[in-house]
Formats: C-alpha cells, structure tokens, sequence
C-alpha cells in the first residue's frame, strides 16, 4: 500500500510553513517571521536528515546494502523541491517588503542611506560593531579557516594600493546584535537596515590599512552535518561521550552551500574547492541576504494591526485563586491547554511543593528547558527545603544537548538526585510525581503532559497537560519512573500507554476494538492527533481498518507518510493538517464514538521512534467533564476551514474550503475556553 516518504512529506510540511508567510489573512510582520521559521526548519532539516540520507549514500558505494527507495534519488528529489521552495521564498519575501513599503516601512541597504542616516549607522558601527569583528585575510594563509555552522559570512574582495587582489572573510555577528539596525524616524516613515549592511556601509574604515575604497562583497554560509556521532566505549562515560560527540559536530562535514548568486563565478569556485564541496551537493544559488532564520525576531516597528493581536493566557477556574494547587488537585483532574491558559500553573506548582510542609518528594523528567529556567529554579529551592527530589533529564535532546549538560552539572551540584537518562532509549515523557502526607496517609499528584516543561515554548506551542490524584494513574507514573531506571526489569501498566514495550501493542489492539465495532454496527471511530505519522505498521493498520469501515480523522501537524486516497480505505480517512500562530504539537487520541470511548493525550508521536526507542506516556482521560471539553477541542479543529489545508498524495496542501461559519480553530478554541 502506498506511503510517502518522510523527507518529501516533512518539506511539505515546510512549504505549509511558507504559505503562512503567503497568507494575506496574517499581520505583515507575522508574515516575515514565518519566513524566519521556514528558513530555520530548513537548516535542521539539512543537519539532520539531509546529513542521514548523504551518509546512506555513502554507504551504499561502500557495500552492497539495498534499501527500500535510493537514498541518491531522494537525495535528487530534496533539491529539486528546496531550489523550488528557495524561488517561492524569494517571490514572498519581495512582496512582503512591497508592501512593508505601503505601511512606510522600508529596508534599506547602504547605497541608500542619507546623510543622516550614515552618521547614525557609522556610529552604531563604531560602538557595538567593530570591536566583535575579526576579519581574515586569505590570500597568505597556507590552511583555509574553519567555518562554523549557519552562521553569515561576508566574503570581501578588493584590490590593495599596490594593485594586489586581496580576499577577506568577515562572520556576521547576528549572535550577538540584533540583525536589524531601526534608523531614526524620517517624516513618518520607518527605516531598517540589515546588520550585514551596516558591515558593508564601513569596509573603508575595516580595511583602510589597504587604502582601498572599491570593494566587492557578497554574503554566503554553510550548513554542517549534525547528527552526534556516540561511540561504544564503554571505558568512557556517557556525560563524557556525548560531550566529545558534541566538539565533533561542530567541525561536522559541510551539507549545503548558500550564496549569493552576484557572486563572481571565480569566488564561488575558490569558496567551493577550499571547503570540499561538489556540484552534486546542495549548492544554492540565492539572493543577497541569508539566515532568514533572524526573520523570527525581526522588529515592529510600525501599528498594532501588523502582528497579532496579543491574546493574554487565560485563568483556570479550578486552580486560579486556590491557597493550594496540589488540594485542588486533589479534589478532581484538571486539564490545561497552553498558551490558550497560563503556564504559570505548572510552575506554582512546583513552587508550592518546593515550600510545602506536607511535600515529601518531587520527581520530574526533562526535555527541553528555557535558558533561565523556573523550573530548575523550584526543583533546587525544593532541595534546599530538604524534599527528595529525582530529575530525569535527557541529554540527546536535540540541538538542547550542550543546555541540558549545564542543567546537569548545575543540578547535580546542588543536591538532586539526577537520572541520565537509559542507555538506548530517550526519555521524551513529561512527568511530575508529587508525593505529600495527606489526613489519609501518604498521597500523590501527578502531571502527565504533550509538552515540555519549557516557559518559552509554551508561549507559542499548542499542548495539553493532565493533573490528577486519581491512584490508578499517579501509581502507575510511579513505576515510570522504575521502568525509566530499569527499563528491562518487565513492568505492567493498565491504564498508561508507556513505549517502548507497550504503546505499539496497545494502540493496535484499541484499533481492532473499532474494527470489532465497524463489522458490528458500523461504529468504529479513530481520531489521531499528532505531530507526524509515519510508523508502516500503524499506517498499515489504519488502512485496514478503514478498508473495514472504520471512520477515521487525522490531524496531523508535519509529516504524514499516509496516503488518505489509498483504495484499500475506501474513502473511510480524512486528514488535514492545521497551521497557525501557535504551533500545534499536542498529541490526542480518541477511539469510538459513543459509550464505551476511549481517550489518551501523549507525548507520543505515531512514528517508529517514539514507539520503539523513547520512554513515552500516554494516559487515559477518566473525567467525564474533561472528555467532552477534548472533544469539542477536536470538534472545532477538524472544522477548521481558514488554516486547516487537506493531505493528499501529490502534497498540493490545499486549504480545506466549503460553504460553512468561518472556523479558524486556535481563535476559536480560546473563545471557547474564554466562555467557559
């Protein structure tokens, strides 16, 4: 049965990203930004996938190994739709400075300044500028520098006093500054000019030792190959592994080459040689300015009207106002949608443990945490208050490797008891365990999430948490926390869906109850809402059961490597995939329509890692009031007519239009939950 490669689905799922920045529904700044997350989902996609499928190809010159589909033709098929993307990128980007230009706001480059304007720029040169730049001469340097990562490079060409060509590098230091320079305000109109300009504005004054004033310079960067390359040594340490493997991904081989194409040809072959690249790699032609991924915090400088209108996090009437989250708990399970609702809940939370009396113990595990953590700050003071506390923290989190080493060392140095994780298997669960002394004995809470423990991201990332007291469950996040020290030690869960021993089996076995129930009454319902889905056996099983009448919706953010039109479903699949504001990365699953349903959040994906190599959880939602407020979640989403788009097999992302109420699901949902 057919299936769509995760590559060529993923870059879908990017081009979806790049008809946000398109959609003319979206505030003009937003719009921009879209295009800085574009241009950052691509970099970590050339990082991560592109370096895979380069090293697939190398094996298969090696060896005789066969796969399933050439990874040389994959490798053919990503460069033709990235070139592709790149010209639609371009095509948008110019019309969103157009009309930038109609809100009087312009970016300009520094052939145009003014006098004015050259003063001010000169002196922002001067005072933050200059002293981080450190050009390198080329010509006598018998090695080539090395070049990090994503990072701008501004290559200088210019003839000296004695006629002699000389060649420079400059690194753009959009790390540091802001990669927008706002110029003063010039009779009602705004001005902006890229930091890369701004370098430029001054080459005269870099290189003024060479009494040169004609120059030519052109921006370019490279994108590394960064996936971690862990050995087997057993005689070393994993903390010690993995920060070796990070110092190797630095200087990991170059996958793409992006410059700008009024380079001269001569500098793009002297580039290109010294740094071992080759026309069959991802060599890019493109405009004059690169890393759009800065687009992300590109400024506004202009009315309210050009970004989104700020929603403020909502209050939840069972926790706002209490003297003690963990007795309101206590009471019944409470839901939180983030950022529709306050995050600021989780980390009261974890500050009311860190102070209570009753608290005797706080188990958590972490993924991804925010550079100045709440978080850590309550889990440290909870040990300084004498509470047993354990933190299971992943170190593989990608790109968030270097940051969790740091939480590490700084947790394990003020007392707690920390976990590393279990050989082969990444934790990605988000868990709490608050363990308290209660009139009836010794009690528990626990929170089981689709999100990280991360105050940023959950500003901007759509998840779901459960709270709840209920024993079945906080028992049974208890041995979680057992599995994750001894993961081949075997356990029973009845009531979580824990990977990677028994979430697979689970969800099958959920499955072939609604296909029971279709070849009964014709019943038989799934929901799955997920980031991606990609895993053969699930989709193999999805098509069987549609094939046997089960109705099913997906809702699937990013990759989905089904195919709805697949004849063996019989036109029983419908799935559509949302893109807005806020990033939807919860993880709901329902199973049935009536009486005997059956519904989890997760922090499962429906993809072979999540199932097989990760420690994940998934839990059964028991209140009866918070079943209907998640399906009235699912409700409004699948209704979704403004930025809902179908998946098909051609991946055309068509936006789902009919003749109904005009339904924009995140909008929507926070007015719902505004009501309530």
């Amino acid at each position: 049965m057919k299936t769509i490669n995760r590559e060529i689905s993923w870059l879908s799922f990017n081009e979806r990203v790049l008809q946000e920045a398109e959609d003319s529904i979206n505030p003009l700044v937003e719009r921009m930004r879209f295009l800085g997350i574009f241009s950052n989902n691509l970099d970590e996609f050339f990082r991560v996938r592109v370096a895979t499928i380069r090293r697939l190809i190398k094996l298969q010159k090696k060896t005789d190994v066969q796969f399933v589909e050439s990874p040389q033709r994959v490798m053919n098929h990503i460069h033709e739709t990235v070139v592709r993307l790149q010209k639609r990128f371009d095509k948008v980007y110019n019309s969103i400075i157009k009309e930038l230009g109609k809100e009087g706001i312009f970016i300009i480059d520094e052939m145009q300044l003014n006098k004015e304007q050259r003063e001010f720029v000169n002196d922002y040169f001067l005072q933050k500028v200059e002293p981080l730049l450190v050009p390198i001469m080329l010509k006598r340097l018998k090695k080539f520098p090395y070049l990090d990562d994503d990072v701008n490079y501004l290559f200088v060409g210019f003839a000296d006093k004695t006629k002699q060509q000389q060649y420079s590098l400059i690194e753009i230091p959009s790390d540091q500054l802001s990669r927008f320079l706002v110029l003063p305000e010039r009779k009602g109109k705004k001005y902006i000019i890229y930091l890369d300009d701004v370098i430029r504005a001054n080459l005269g004054r870099i290189f003024r030792i060479f009494d040169c004033e004609d120059f030519d310079s052109h921006v370019f960067k490279i994108t590394r190959d960064a996936e971690l390359d862990l050995d087997d040594d057993i005689v070393v340490g994993f903390y010690d592994k993995l920060k070796r493997s990070l110092e190797k991904r630095k200087k990991g081989e170059p996958l793409r080459f992006i410059y700008d194409q009024h380079m001269r040809e001569d500098s793009v072959q002297y580039l290109m040689k010294k740094m071992n690249l080759f026309k069959e790699e991802n060599i890019i032609a493109g405009e004059r300015y690169h890393n759009f991924k800065d687009f992300m915090k590109f400024p506004n400088v202009g009315e309210s009207k050009l970004v989104y209108k700020e929603k403020p996090p909502l209050t939840h009437k069972y926790l706002e106002g209490q003297r003690s989250i963990i007795d309101a708990i206590a009471k019944k399970d409470i839901l939180l949608h983030y950022p529709f609702q306050n995050f600021d809940y989780i980390i009261d939370l974890l500050r009311e443990a860190a102070i209570s009396p009753n608290v005797r113990s706080i188990k958590v595990t972490i993924y991804r945490l925010a550079s100045d953590s709440k978080v850590i700050n309550a889990l440290i003071n909870a040990v300084k208050n004498g509470k047993d506390v354990t933190v299971v923290i992943e170190l593989q989190a990608r790109f968030d490797e270097e940051a969790n080493l740091q939480w590490a060392k700084t947790l394990t140095d003020e007392g707690v008891r920390l976990i590393l994780g279990s050989p082969g298997l990444k934790i990605h669960s988000k868990l709490i365990l608050i363990e308290y002394k209660a009139k009836s004995g010794r009690n528990k809470v626990a929170h089981i999430g689709t999100g990280n423990f991360h105050e940023g991201t959950a500003n901007v990332y759509s998840d779901i948490s459960l709270l709840t007291a209920r024993a079945e469950i906080t028992e049974e996040v208890e041995k979680v926390f057992s599995f994750i020290e001894k993961p081949y030690v075997a356990t029973r869960f009845n009531h979580l869906l824990v990977s990677p021993r028994y979430t697979r089996n689970s969800l099958l076995l959920l499955i072939d109850e609604q296909i029971a129930c279709a070849e009964k009454d014709d019943s038989g319902y799934i929901m799955v809402k997920s980031n991606s889905l990609m895993d053969t056996e699930m989709i193999d099983k999805l098509y069987e059961a549609a094939g046997k009448g089960v109705k099913i919706e997906l809702i699937i953010r990013g990759i989905c490597s089904l195919v709805p039109e697949e004849p063996a479903a019989k036109g029983n699949i419908r799935a559509i995939s949302i893109l807005d504001c806020y990033l939807e990365h919860s993880r709901v699953f329902v199973f049935g329509k009536t009486g005997a349903r059956k519904m989890y959040i997760s922090s499962a994906d429906w993809m072979t890692r999540n199932l097989d190599r990760r420690i994940e959880v998934a839990t059964p939602i028991y209140d009866e009031a918070i079943q209907q407020e998640l399906l009235d979640f699912i409700a409004i989403q699948l209704q979704d007519n403004v930025k809902a788009r179908t998946f098909d097999e051609n991946m055309k992302n068509e936006y789902v239009t009919n003749d109904k109420k005009k339904t924009r699901s995140q909008v929507d949902f926070y007015t719902y939950l505004e009501k309530k």
